[in-house]
């Protein structure tokens, strides 16, 4: 069932931390509803409610069985657990941002084609402050990584609206600040820039830099890079601020 049919909250969330806790993070573990609802201070009922609504939300597979049920997190659960550590690591530690390793690979060209259209290079332009480079440095995520990736959700990024012409329409994207570094150094600035359609699979991370990146650090596929997310700001955040508040005055005039 998809997970848009299911709202889970911070009661669910607290059950699937709770299974992972319990072993079910790498491979099924076997549970009671009266020992999940003991630790919850929930009652059975009210646990076995959330363990549905984790499974219709897709963050949670289940085999029920006579004496109870074996449940397993799924990729979309780890994912889930993972943003919130990483809100939590925030919150505590001061660390905004994320590290992601991988190595570099050729992309299909599509970058190159999008990031000169005008509707996305203007916004380019303007938000992020530099022209970038027409292209993107594609960069295939480790198993570690992967899992990683879904810290991004506690960072804060750039949004890059979408648009459309005569023929087609154009979806949303987000850019967030990025560091790319190489044994040999680094370059900034740069983003990582997440599509909200793409055909690029969550274990491939593309890169938008003012430069050619793998001129500037010597890189070629294959190569291992190691990518420093945080969070970005606009470059032209005094001048959207000023539009927002043009738009709330006219809109109580």
């Amino acid at each position: 069932m998809s997970s848009t049919t299911t709202t889970v909250g911070h009661d669910e969330v607290a059950a699937l931390k709770t299974v992972a806790l319990c072993g079910g993070l790498g491979e099924p573990v076997k549970v009671s509803c009266s020992t999940l609802g003991e630790r919850l201070d929930a009652s059975s009922q009210t646990a076995s409610r959330r363990l549905q609504r984790l499974e219709s939300a897709g963050l949670l597979d289940r085999d029920v069985v006579g004496d109870g049920q074996w449940v397993t997190v799924t990729d979309a659960g780890e994912r889930r657990l993972r943003g919130e550590y990483a809100d939590y690591r925030r919150l505590f530690e001061g660390e905004a941002g994320l590290s992601l390793s991988g190595t570099v690979t050729s992309g299909m060209g599509e970058g190159r084609h999008y990031i000169q259209l005008s509707g996305y290079h203007e916004q380019f332009i303007e938000r992020l402050g530099y022209e970038p480079f027409p292209g993107t440095l594609n960069v295939d995520l480790s198993e570690a990584a992967v899992r990683a990736r879904a810290g991004l959700d506690s960072v804060d990024g750039v949004p890059i609206d979408g648009w459309e012409d005569d023929e087609r329409t154009f979806g949303p994207a987000t850019c967030y600040a990025a560091e790319v570094r190489v044994d040999d150094g680094s370059f900034t600035p740069a983003h990582v820039i997440v599509p909200e359609r793409t055909h690029h699979d969550e274990d491939q991370l593309e890169v938008i830099a003012p430069a050619k990146l793998r001129d500037e650090l010597g890189i070629d596929d294959g190569d291992e890079v190691r990518v420093r997310v945080t969070d970005a700001e606009r470059a032209d955040a005094g001048e959207a601020a000023d539009h927002a508040a043009a738009a709330d005055a006219g809109g109580s005039a």
